[in-house]
């Protein structure tokens, strides 16, 4: 079952609520997405824990619903 990219967004900014979400789908599959993830609250945090924070907003879906994302993460 593919996962719809407004469904991606929303658990994003459901973890991340001052968060800019930008969702992509690159094959048209509804399997392969890129996310880009800008949000104030990720200052002063390494690229590997803003990673893991959007990671853990969706993890209940990784591998089942969502099998890959491309993430780019930063602050504004």
């Amino acid at each position: 079952m593919a996962m719809v990219a407004s469904d991606i967004e929303r658990l994003i900014r459901a973890r991340i609520p001052d968060a800019q979400v930008t969702i992509q789908d690159l094959a048209g599959d509804g399997d392969h997405y890129k996310a880009t993830v800008i949000a104030e609250s990720f200052r002063g945090k390494s690229r590997v824990q803003q990673h893991q924070i959007v990671y853990d907003a969706l993890k209940a879906e990784m591998g089942g619903k969502l099998h890959a994302l491309a993430l780019q993460t930063g602050t504004p």
